[in-house]
């Protein structure tokens, strides 16, 4: 009984560090800065974590997703965090109406 309370805490724990890696991915690629999002989301996010970015219109959205490691195997953790784009943040980083390429982790 007990490690199982101790994986659902460290499965807490690591859908919170996906929501955070999330948030902090959506706000720099809303600001023009794809890549630095890409790293920041890596380094927050729990080890082997897969971080996807899309941008549609001036919207872009980033998810997180990490399996929890411990006594919960299987379960999946996420988190997913939505922006809207500064005026001109990705000119010259993606052109007019082209779809963003998932990031890999």
């Amino acid at each position: 009984m007990l490690a199982l309370a101790v994986g659902a805490v460290a499965a807490v724990g690591a859908q919170l560090r996906c929501l955070d890696a999330a948030r902090e991915g959506a706000r720099l690629v809303a600001r023009g800065e794809p890549d630095r999002a890409r790293q920041a989301a890596a380094a927050i996010a729990p080890g082997g974590a897969q971080v996807e970015v899309r941008i549609v219109g001036d919207e872009v959205t980033v998810e997180v997703s990490s399996r929890a490691v411990g006594s919960l195997p299987g379960l999946t953790v996420s988190g997913r965090a939505v922006g809207v784009l500064e005026p001109g943040a990705l000119l010259g980083v993606l052109s007019e109406g082209a779809p963003a390429a998932p990031v890999p982790p």
